[in-house]
């Protein structure tokens, strides 16, 4: 299994996370979600819905072939085993940026098809995140983690053709951004946005500010696409502001 690496990364990494700060819950600082939401609020009760959903994130042609990911009480989990070296699953609003006032909000719901390079290398930070929020840590707490499994070269860096699909039109990205619009994301080692050409007039790359500046070594560049994954066309009023 494709992933099983990545789990077991993540699971050495918190006893290192947890004999340094234990499952404390203190408050983050004020923010319309303080702090983590009762755990049953970020899952999807319906299995087979989680599922769909996932899926819905990439054209069919990918998705359909890929291992897909549904999270349970204590991580995630694979509900279909894939063919074509791609993951696809659902995120919750523990990877958004960390100085994002979202990062707890439990509505947040983000279907991500990864390729395989970045099944092997971003992959990882997602199931590591998810662990460590799982398990009680504050956000102060997992930006802590973060940075000593980054600084012990214990968490990957951005393989080259590392990319995602992000083309649900029933994802919920955030309170201000809803569903945005439907993109795909290339993920590289930290750069700037002149070497893509990215946020330049007329230019159809755009640099992912959120995340620019965050703890993972990674710059997110997306570049918008015009239907969603279903075939759909997406409409030209879709708003212009990204909430992951």
């Amino acid at each position: 299994m494709k992933i099983i690496n990545a789990i077991a990364l993540a699971t050495s990494l918190l006893l290192t996370a947890f004999g340094a700060f234990g499952p404390a819950r203190a408050q983050d600082a004020k923010a319309p979600y303080p702090t983590m939401a009762p755990l049953d609020r970020y899952l999807i009760a319906d299995r087979d819905a989680e599922i769909a959903l996932a899926k819905s994130a990439a054209p069919g042609a990918i998705s359909n072939e890929a291992e897909v990911l549904v999270l349970g009480k204590d991580g995630y989990h694979t509900a279909m085993e894939g063919k074509n070296g791609f993951t696809c699953l659902v995120e919750r609003s523990w990877m958004s940026p960390t100085g994002s006032p979202e990062f707890w909000n439990p509505r947040l719901r983000g279907p991500i098809c990864y390729n395989p390079a970045a099944t092997r290398s971003i992959l990882p930070y997602t199931i590591y995140r998810t662990k460590l929020a799982l398990n009680g840590l504050t956000k102060a707490q997992m930006v802590e983690s973060i940075k000593s499994a980054l600084t012990r070269n214990q968490l990957p860096s951005p393989e080259t053709g590392a990319m995602s699909y992000m083309m649900s039109k029933d994802a919920y990205l955030g309170d201000e951004g809803g569903h945005w619009h439907p993109h795909l994301m290339f993920h590289i080692p930290t750069a700037n946005a002149a070497s893509w050409g990215a946020n330049q007039p007329d230019s159809p790359v755009l640099l992912n500010d959120e995340f620019h500046d965050d703890l993972e070594p990674e710059t997110i560049f997306m570049v918008p696409v015009g239907h969603w994954s279903d075939g759909t066309p997406a409409t030209a009023g879709e708003s212009a502001s990204h909430k992951h």
